[in-house]
């Protein structure tokens, strides 16, 4: 585990109430509630299709959530005083302190990896390009990529594009980061240097939000696990509680299926 519970903050960066979410007329998310502290890793599991990766996309207010509430450091987010969606532009502010790191790489194919980390800063954030050349160094470093700042995404393995996509959120400096499956799209000899990212991360103390598959991540890496099923977390605790001793048998069905 990458620090025990009893050395976080306790308090909430990130609060979840009652999150609902339906497409045509299918209820995807039934009232999801979590928090997530200020440098807790949780790691979420569940069945493909339980409602994981559209929990992360409105917690990263990319799409409006149809009921609840989302909150950063106590702010309601994505919506104004009278509960109506927010125009983009007020959006985009808000999104800053959410670093989403997808499934598949999103990398600009006619950029190089320096100028697909910097773009964000330079765009979002005006940083002057000499700044944000030092920024897009140092978290290049970060995930092991300096030789190969000046590669095309075409040149990379897909292992090295899902770590210049971390270095691209990294550079925003966020306070939480949300992954989305990071290693699904991977080959299984890519996977590991991935993940070895990840747990430098949360044991930097990064507050992280990962759906995964990959369990032993989820049991020696993350502070919680949380288990989805039909669109509604089932059962949350420890790693050890869950993996051992889970609670409800869907649980446990799932873990002896994903073993």
């Amino acid at each position: 585990m990458s620090q025990t519970l009893l050395s976080r903050t306790g308090t909430a960066v990130c609060e979840v109430r009652g999150l609902r979410k339906a497409y045509a007329g299918t209820e995807v998310l039934k009232g999801v509630d979590f928090s997530l502290r200020h440098g807790e890793v949780k790691a979420v599991l569940g069945p493909s299709g339980s409602g994981k990766s559209t929990l992360l996309r409105l917690a990263a207010l990319l799409e409006h959530a149809d009921g609840g509430e989302i909150l950063l450091n106590g702010e309601r987010m994505g919506v104004d005083g009278r509960g109506r969606p927010l125009p983009e532009s007020r959006l985009a502010l808000q999104r800053r302190p959410m670093g989403m790191v997808f499934q598949s790489f999103n990398l600009f194919p006619h950029l190089n990896t320096i100028d697909n980390v910097m773009l964000a800063l330079r765009r979002v954030k005006g940083t002057a390009r000499s700044e944000a050349r030092e920024i897009a160094e140092a978290m290049l470093e970060r995930v092991g990529l300096t030789e190969r700042r000046f590669a095309f995404p075409s040149e990379l393995s897909g292992g090295q594009q899902q770590r210049v996509a971390i270095a691209r959120a990294l550079v925003m400096s966020p306070q939480v980061l949300l992954f989305d499956e990071p290693t699904s799209a991977l080959d299984p000899e890519l996977v590991r240097e991935v993940l070895a990212v990840m747990e430098s991360l949360a044991a930097d103390g990064m507050t992280m939000m990962v759906v995964t598959h990959e369990l032993g991540f989820a049991r020696h890496v993350a502070d919680t696990v949380a288990v989805f099923h039909e669109g509604r977390i089932l059962e949350e605790g420890p790693p050890e509680q869950i993996f051992t001793d889970p609670a409800e048998d869907v649980t446990r069905r799932f873990l002896l299926q994903a073993l």
